[in-house]
């Protein structure tokens, strides 16, 4: 029974040293996945843009953390980058700003201790909840349009807010007990297919011009600017984009944290004799 009891102390006290919270800010590149993000590595990295943003995360223990945390970024795509002669006379484009927000639950492998330097680097998976805001815009006859309004594929306007599910990985490491640096790479699958707004199928020209108006109905179908014709006209129903899949925003980004106890900085409690007990 007197060993047990040590046991469960010795392993109270571990946990209570690994508990804390860490603040911290991330800097980095945003990119997605969509009807205009062409399947090539070097034309997602020409379509990357910068990113920022700030975290907040809470520490149980060495293994399992809950993060709470905003970026701000940029997403676009253009059918110009490709080399498939038919997606370029489509001849859609869009850019739209990436706000992020999202909880996460992280889970540490082997386990983040960087108290006294105790495990100081570690690896770590997570996933969670959160939401993407976007506004997808293009350029027609030298002016940015906002696309949303619109209704480019005779649509009802959309929302520019959606839920979004964050997952990825990422390795941090602790300079000392109080200041980390790190890597988080995670991707957040939404709930629209319309960040790029691109979702599924054309309106005629005809068609969309009355309904919706002289700028939808040119920005709905723009293969005539790029065959330098009138517009063409294709049959309501034809494929504009995939229609099949929601939209995929990525975030990789380079953090600098510092961990903070309950009471205030853990540097500021000084270095101790190193922990054992059931984290080891």
């Amino acid at each position: 029974m007197k060993r047990l009891l040590l046991l469960f102390v010795l392993c109270y006290s571990t946990g209570i040293n690994a508990q804390g919270i860490e603040l911290g800010f991330q800097v980095g590149g945003s990119n997605y996945i969509g009807d205009l993000s062409n399947n090539s590595v070097s034309l997602y990295m020409s379509e990357t843009h910068f990113a920022i943003g700030g975290f907040a995360s809470y520490h149980f223990g060495p293994i399992v953390a809950a993060t709470l945390e905003f970026n701000y970024g940029t997403i676009s795509g253009r059918d110009s980058n490709s080399s498939d002669e038919t997606v370029r006379a489509r001849n859609l484009s869009f850019r739209s700003y990436l706000i992020d927000a999202g909880l996460s639950a992280e889970i540490y492998i082997p386990g983040f201790q960087p108290y006294n330097l105790y495990r100081p680097i570690s690896g770590f998976l997570f996933v969670g909840v959160g939401m993407n805001a976007y506004n997808p815009k293009t350029v027609y006859d030298g002016q940015w349009v906002n696309l949303q309004p619109l209704g480019t594929e005779g649509q009802a306007a959309y929302s520019k807010v959606t839920l979004s599910i964050p997952f990825g990985v990422g390795m941090k490491y602790a300079i000392t007990d109080g200041f980390n640096l790190g890597l988080r790479i995670g991707a957040r699958k939404t709930f629209s297919d319309y960040l790029d707004d691109v979702g599924g199928s054309y309106v005629s020209y005809p068609e969309l011009l009355a309904s919706n108006g002289e700028l939808a109905a040119a920005l709905g179908n723009r293969t005539g600017e790029f065959l330098n014709t009138e517009p063409v006209i294709v049959p309501t129903g034809s494929p504009r984009g995939d229609g099949t899949a929601s939209d995929l925003t990525f975030l990789a980004m380079f953090t600098v944290s510092w961990n903070l106890s309950d009471n205030g900085l853990v540097g500021s409690r000084g270095r101790s004799k190193r922990k054992t007990g059931c984290y080891n």
